[in-house]
């Protein structure tokens, strides 16, 4: 067959596969799912009232057509972005696949359809609910990195310049539970070789590819589990990751609002308390 007709095949099949298996592998949250993803994070990875990890992925592809610097990004080479969120097994929660790699992981979350649902309360998310042990009820919380806005239904580290002990603590917990999308892109990439390199087509195409691995990615953790070769290796590796990564991390600028700092700082004494 002629290289037209294997690409046409490629891009077909990866559609059908994501139009088809979606629903099944990568629904939209409900609020028991969400619910069962918390306790999951608390039992697993010690931080309660997590409904997922957050972070983004740089798609390598090769230089659009007419696109100039916009998916030039800060690695040197062009991109589209994939930002995830992954709940305690390392499985996809939420992706969404398009943003211009020139976007920072914070730029491509404001922009985002996850953003506009979750800050607007039409995502599924539970009230409130009491932290284990207290009388405090505090929101349903997303964490990640530095990259990402304090927001109340989003945690992220606090910066160098004002940590102390307490802080530090905090920052130590939830890079702990936050190393659930690492390990899931690290997951991804392991077992889906073509995000090693370029993707050759165009980016309507590749982010058609990009979704269907994802969903690919959570059928088979769905059917292996921990028993698959790609996990035990990613996992061996970020174990020496974690042992040799400093906590503390620079502020990128964000403005946190006065609720989103409250609500941290009740992680921060519950986290004293509850080690």
């Amino acid at each position: 067959m002629g290289a037209c007709t294997v690409a046409k095949i490629v891009h077909e099949t990866c559609l059908v596969i994501w139009e088809e298996l979606v629903n099944e592998f990568m629904p939209v949250p409900t609020k028991e799912h969400w619910e069962k993803v918390s306790v999951d994070y608390n039992d697993k990875w010690g931080f309660p009232n997590c409904i997922g990890s957050i972070d983004g992925k740089h798609c390598q592809i090769k230089c659009p057509k007419n696109s100039g610097s916009s998916h030039f990004n800060y690695l040197k080479y062009f991109s589209l972005v994939l930002q995830g969120v992954a709940d305690a097994d390392k499985k996809f929660i939420i992706i969404d696949v398009g943003a211009r790699g020139k976007q920072s992981d914070g730029g491509t979350f404001a922009s985002s359809k996850l953003c506009n649902l979750i800050s607007n309360n039409n995502l599924n998310v539970p009230p409130e609910k009491h932290l284990p042990g207290t009388n405090i009820k505090v929101p349903y919380v997303l964490i990640g990195d530095e990259a990402y806005p304090l927001k109340p239904y989003l945690m992220r580290p606090f910066p160098s310049r004002v940590l102390n002990p307490a802080r530090e603590y905090f920052n130590e917990r939830l890079s702990r539970a936050r190393k659930c999308i690492e390990c899931t892109f690290g997951i991804l990439r392991a077992k889906w070789r073509l995000l090693g390199k370029d993707i050759e087509v165009s980016p309507k195409k590749a982010v058609v590819i990009i979704k269907c691995m994802c969903l690919l990615h959570n059928i088979i953790r769905e059917k292996d589990g921990n028993s698959d070769v790609d996990y035990c290796n990613v996992m061996i590796d970020q174990r020496n990751n974690w042992e040799n990564e400093g906590m503390d991390h620079p502020a990128r600028g964000a403005n946190s609002l006065q609720r989103a700092k409250e609500i941290r700082n009740v992680y921060v004494d519950y986290f004293l308390n509850n080690p």
